[in-house]
């Protein structure tokens, strides 16, 4: 059997790519929102896996992962993995009216965020959404976010924003049932962040082979030493492993496999760990330059911190495999 992307999908990533090979900046505050625009008006990348009735171009989340993974090669921070899981909760527990109005507003571009409890920590743009959903036992909640208390988080990786977000139902919309919302939001967080985990470490070996090419040492590139070409060719069996788990998890979401959540945990354990093990040799491979702040390898390596621990860590998702 073929396992492999289409080739709109393979379009897809390539126009993506392309456009972030151009405009993306990782060192950027917050985000570019030109580019954001760009990407949700010339691409429709909020609106892929939104239903048509909702103003969507009714794709799937495979379609939104090789996005993501495009994405995670360019370390670009954008509010597309936060817009992405709110999407995702609305479609699994809220009613059919606040679908309609908070839908369609995603899949046009607006930051999203996707909240557990009234006192959610490390919350995905939690600090610059406009459309703020909820999650607390007795529903699902849409919060006017002027009346939400909400405060960003510093963090070692500034490509991810995080925030605390403090909220009061009682002031809130009750728009549908948490349950259904925060199962959703769980797996599909956790297979979106894998996916950017493996454009991360595409992006760490990609590095490390090209600087490999150019630095000189006894009078050749080191590229050429054996021992660095058989550490070199491990990290890519790694990153196409973890790509494979990757699109294994999203196409068997998307699809309401049997088996979804066992190859979701599989993805998020092994891509995380594949990342952790990429960013180490990028860092390693570069030498000292790869400790400057002028160079991207700290960059690789923070990106493999921060989502390491978004949606569950790795031995996290390999203990619930052994369950």
């Amino acid at each position: 059997m073929e396992f492999a992307l289409s080739e709109e999908q393979r379009e897809l990533a390539a126009t993506v790519r392309s456009l972030l090979a151009k405009r993306a900046d990782p060192r950027v505050e917050r985000y570019d929102e030109e580019l954001w625009r760009t990407l949700c008006e010339q691409i429709g990348v909020a609106a892929l896996a939104v239903p048509e009735e909702y103003d969507g171009f009714g794709a799937t989340l495979v379609e939104s992962c090789v996005v993501l993974e495009e994405m995670g090669r360019t370390l670009a921070p954008t509010p597309l993995l936060s817009s992405v899981v709110t999407a995702e909760a609305l479609l699994a527990g809220a009613d059919q009216d606040a679908r309609g109005r908070l839908l369609s507003r995603i899949a046009a571009g607006e930051v999203a965020a996707f909240a557990d409890g009234t006192e959610a920590e490390r919350v995905l743009d939690g600090d610059l959404a406009t459309v703020l959903v909820v999650a607390v036992d007795d529903g699902l909640f849409e919060v006017d976010p002027a009346a939400a208390e909400r405060t960003w988080t510093p963090t070692m990786d500034q490509t991810l924003r995080l925030a605390r977000v403090v909220t009061d139902p009682a002031a809130a919309t009750r728009i549908g049932d948490a349950a259904p919302a925060r199962e959703r939001a769980a797996l599909v967080g956790a297979v979106a962040v894998a996916a950017l985990q493996v454009g991360t470490a595409a992006r760490g070996l990609e590095m490390t082979v090209a600087y490999s090419l150019e630095r000189v040492q006894f009078g050749r590139p080191i590229g050429s030493f054996q021992a660095l070409k058989h550490r070199m060719a491990d990290q890519l069996v790694l990153v196409e492993m973890a790509r494979s788990a990757a699109w294994a998890a999203s196409y068997a979401v998307a699809a309401g496999a049997p088996n979804a959540e066992q190859l979701v945990h599989v993805a998020k354990a092994y891509c995380g760990d594949a990342l952790t093990h990429v960013s180490g040799e990028t860092v390693q491979l570069h030498g000292g330059i790869a400790i400057t702040w002028e160079h991207d390898a700290h960059l690789v390596l923070k990106r493999a911190h921060s989502l390491g621990t978004l949606f569950g860590a790795s031995h996290e998702h390999r203990w619930q495999v052994a369950l």
